[in-house]
């Protein structure tokens, strides 16, 4: 942000004299008029130099950012003042100007700070003395047609110095591009005279009403960009901890003190000289990344979208670490200095505050100012806690874990000083201090609070206490997971977690998680189920399975935080098993009760169930908005009635006959015509039904079999609200081949199977129910669209349309997962299920996936009975329940290995050619 361009050997990147030389000779040979064509090659061949130059530069130096966006500005600077040289020598040559007939050329906004991307755009400021003469007119349009025929995006505006005081005042973003404003070239004395006037006539009396507006404006920039400074796929410029919120600062210290270079903001007290290196260093890289983002994409380009990612990290020489990729190191390294701005940002804004509070006018009311009082040795005033002394903390570094549970206890703000003195005495946090009982103590207290926790441990882990506390999570600091399945960094995922099972106790999120709400108050342990909160994803980015590296680290760490025995074994336990209810829910068949005694057997008691269930709900809604749904609370509800009940009831399971009667029993109480529809067409469904289906779906089955008896094909859409989804139930003759078909029929219509039921009756007819979501996980409501999706699934079954090629033709609604590399995976298991195989294959999420894994399964001649779809932002995990064509499990080594291969096979990517075929 430095006001004053300072690059290495400028003439590499453009020689100004050479090239005004070669315009010269051109317009003595041909003249200006003629000449144009000429002279406009010239200045496209110095642009292009130009630039090839600045790229090789990145290449070189591939984190020197300021240096190449100064280079960019420097390269624009030149050849506008070539342009305007040009044109009043030889195009409009003026001879005796008027006092009117002033021209000068500002940058404004980001060129104004003399800082820009290879493709970012060129904002210009024509200023004349008063309203414009035709010469200033002919000049202006003459400089702009130029730049505009070297393809140069132009932002440009002309106005007279009473027109820009005026608009200046009227428009907060005029305004703060005007405050960027440097000269570039013409009439310096009338740039000075502009600079003079905006400071006295619009700046001076609204310096307050200028910060309140831009940070009202930062605020609705970073709802608009996810409000979160951790969001996976961050915006460079506009995101929060971005270019953007450094920009802000500068333009407040400007604002206010008439700061010209970034620089000085520490010599008006708004930053410490480590401070301003902090802010120069996030400054470099993002504007190394925002550069590299512009040469690879060719165009202004600032979302660092996963694909860019990699590409990124790559050019700026990331390598890959044992348990950390190349691409998670590098997005480490711009989420620790997007904290770092948000740190820098708050200390910022209250010494502005101070400031602002010593400029209170002296008066009749200045006797009236509240009392400072003492709480436990610090100093609190105006809501904030300060420390007594600039020693403070070196003399007991346990203090700085205390200041926190004290801001905590009693809502009060830590002030930016007392901050600033804990980012530097920090590192005084050793061993001693992390074995300390009352250091543990007051953590436990800060983690387990009752008030606010979220809140409390985000300012603990930003002023990088956390970290240095408890030294596993300041490993996890920043951590990407590089999909897109999670949304979050894993310690802001950790933390909002923590602040759902806060907001869960409280009662706040009854509605949304009505089980949670129901268990958390009958937990033995409530200090438990945070730690288990805090640890469950704390070995992510170690080398192996971070389930079982995050039990290990949990036994050494829950006795140093104070836990006892038992739970110190319960919490490890939840960290290794963390993911098993959320797979057993999504993944399994929760009908067959080879399913919930397989996950009893794990889970053995009412309240490791309890714990689990809340940390699973906490987890998968912690990830990010949208993965949490009504789909998947309604699975983790069944699955914990079921293993509830098993566990308080023991191993007496219903034999098979009492829980079909059961289930006909609750049909029937549903009274109408139900009693009557079980009578007339419930017989031919096997047990198997009556044990799978819920009764609502089972009931809704009823009404369809009894109108459909004569039909030889019906096909029944609803909204189904109580899954979040659209039920379609196809009642047919059954034949192999029929599951893939009805599969490619719903594809086609744009929908995705999260869950599938097959069903054959006693009479040879299949009753299949499927439940159906949009590519973004939205239910089909409307009526046309549950009509398109009957149609089409008839089209599929009446062999009218080619499945596979009309499906890998369609364009994937999520192109941005080309980005990941998921190698397929195909896993047996014949002991998850007395009656059947289970075949889970894990791969790359796409349109076709399904249709295709269950065309394979047809064509190895296999029954599927059920069918669960479980999608992990790119990966899926599709599960099957197959039997061969005689009803029993797939047993043969050669058999399984050939399936297999068909399986892999089926999910790899179609080419061209398949696809045609």
């Amino acid at each position: 942000m430095s006001s004053v361009i300072r690059i290495p050997s400028p003439r590499s990147v453009i020689d100004r004299r050479e090239l005004a030389a070669r315009i010269d000779a051109v317009v003595a040979e041909q003249g200006g008029a003629k000449g144009r064509k000429a002279i406009v090659e010239l200045l496209r061949a110095a642009l292009e130099n130009g630039r090839a130059e600045i790229a090789r530069r990145l290449i070189e130096k591939p984190s020197a950012g300021h240096e190449v966006a100064e280079a960019q500005a420097f390269l624009v600077d030149q050849l506008v003042r070539v342009i305007h040289d040009h044109i009043c020598a030889n195009v409009y040559p003026a001879g005796n100007r008027s006092k009117g007939e002033r021209l000068t050329i500002m940058a404004v906004g980001g060129y104004g700070r003399g800082e820009m991307a290879p493709h970012s755009d060129v904002d210009i400021a024509f200023l004349t003395p008063i309203k414009q003469t035709p010469w200033c007119e002919q000049v202006i349009e003459a400089m702009l047609y130029f730049m505009w025929d070297l393809a140069l995006k132009v932002g440009h505006s002309s106005r007279s110095l009473d027109d820009m005081v005026r608009m200046s005042k009227s428009d907060l973003t005029i305004r703060t591009a005007m405050l960027e404003g440097r000269y570039v070239w013409g009439d310096q004395d009338l740039y000075e005279e502009a600079r003079t006037r905006f400071f006295k006539d619009v700046v001076s009396g609204t310096e307050r009403q200028f910060v309140v507006e831009k940070l009202a404006e930062r605020e609705e920039r970073h709802k608009r960009m996810g409000d979160s400074r951790y969001v996976v796929e961050p915006n460079i410029k506009e995101g929060k901890g971005g270019l953007r919120d450094l920009h802000t600062l500068y333009w407040i210290g400007k604002y206010i003190h008439k700061v010209r270079d970034a620089s000085e903001l520490v010599s008006v007290g708004l930053l410490t000289q480590k401070e301003y290196r902090s802010f120069r260093r996030a400054e470099n890289f993002f504007w190394a990344v925002r550069c590299h983002l512009h040469t690879i994409t060719r165009r202004a380009e600032d979302r660092l979208t996963f694909d860019m990612q990699r590409e990124v990290a790559a050019r700026m020489n990331f390598s890959d670490r044992p348990g950390k990729s190349a691409v998670e190191r590098f997005m480490q390294m711009f989420f620790l200095q997007a904290k770092g701005v948000g740190n820098l940002t708050g200390v910022f804004l209250a010494q502005l505050d101070d400031q602002f509070a010593k400029r209170q006018p002296r008066g009749l009311l200045a006797g009236f100012r509240a009392k400072e009082r003492i709480l436990k040795g610090y100093k609190v005033f105006g809501g904030r806690l300060k420390a007594p002394s600039d020693d403070w903390f070196a003399a007991d570094p346990v203090r700085m874990i205390e200041i926190f549970v004290l801001a905590d206890r009693e809502h009060l703000e830590i002030h930016p000083e007392t901050l600033r003195l804990i980012s530097r005495d920090a590192v005084l946090i050793r061993d001693d201090v992390r074995r300390d009982k009352r250091a543990n103590e007051l953590f436990m207290e800060l983690l387990t609070s009752r008030n606010d926790p979220e809140v409390a441990l985000r300012s603990f882990n930003e002023a990088g206490v956390f970290g240095r506390f408890v030294t596993e999570f300041g490993r996890v600091n920043a951590q990407m997971q590089f999909d897109m399945y999670h949304h979050y960094t894993v310690d802001e995922h950790t933390i909002r977690a923590i602040g759902l099972v806060a907001r869960i106790e409280k009662g706040e999120l009854k509605g949304d998680h009505p089980l949670a709400h129901e268990v958390i108050p009958k937990l033995r342990s409530r200090r438990a189920l945070y730690v288990s909160v805090l640890l469950h994803d704390i070995a992510k980015g170690r080398k192996g399975d971070h389930s079982v590296l995050g039990a290990e680290i949990a036994l050494k760490l829950c006795p140093r935080f104070g836990l006892d025995e038992d739970e110190t074994e319960l919490v490890s336990w939840l960290v290794r098993q963390h993911l098993l209810l959320s797979a057993t829910a999504m993944k399994r068949d929760l009908s067959d009760g080879k399913t919930i005694a397989d996950f009893v057997e794990v889970v053995q008691s009412v309240d490791r169930l309890r714990q689990l269930t809340v940390l699973t709900i906490v987890d998968i809604r912690a990830v990010g908005p949208g993965t949490w749904n009504s789909w998947k609370r309604q699975l983790i509800a069944t699955l914990y009635g079921a293993a509830e009940e098993r566990l308080r009831l023991g191993h007496a399971e219903f034999g098979r006959s009492n829980r079909v009667a059961a289930k006909k029993a609750a049909v029937e109480a549903m009274g109408g015509q139900y009693p009557a529809l079980i009578e007339k067409v419930g017989g031919v469904l096997g047990d198997a039904y009556w044990i799978a289906e819920p009764d609502d779906v089972i009931a809704k089955n009823l009404i369809e079999l009894g109108a459909s008896e004569e039909e030889p094909l019906s096909i029944f859409t609803e909204y189904y609200p109580a899954r979040g989804a659209t039920l379609v139930t196809v009642i047919a003759s059954d034949h192999p081949g029929l599951f893939y078909r009805i599969a490619g029929g719903i594809h086609l219509a744009g929908g995705n199977i999260i869950d599938a039921r097959i069903h054959t009756t006693r009479t040879g007819r299949a009753v299949d129910n499927f439940l159906v979501q949009d590519p973004l996980g939205r239910p089909f409501m409307e009526v046309s669209q549950l009509e398109r999706l009957s149609l089409s699934i008839e089209n599929a079954l009446a062999n009218r349309i080619k499945i596979l090629p009309q499906l890998v033709a369609r364009p994937d609604a999520r192109p941005r997962a080309d980005a990941f590399d998921v190698r397929p995976r195909v896993l047996f298991d014949n002991k998850a299920s007395n009656r059947f195989t289970v075949v889970e294959v894990n791969s790359r999420d796409r349109p076709a996936l399904l249709n295709r894994l269950a065309h394979a399964l047809f064509e190895s001649k296999l029954m599927v009975h059920s069918a669960h779809i479980a999608t992990y932002g790119e990966r899926a995990a599709d599960t099957f329940y197959v039997t061969d064509l005689f009803g029993e499990k797939i047993t043969g080594t050669p058999r399984l290995k050939a399936l297999e291969r068909r399986l892999l096979e089926a999910a790899s990517e179609p080419t061209g050619e398949e696809a045609a075929a």
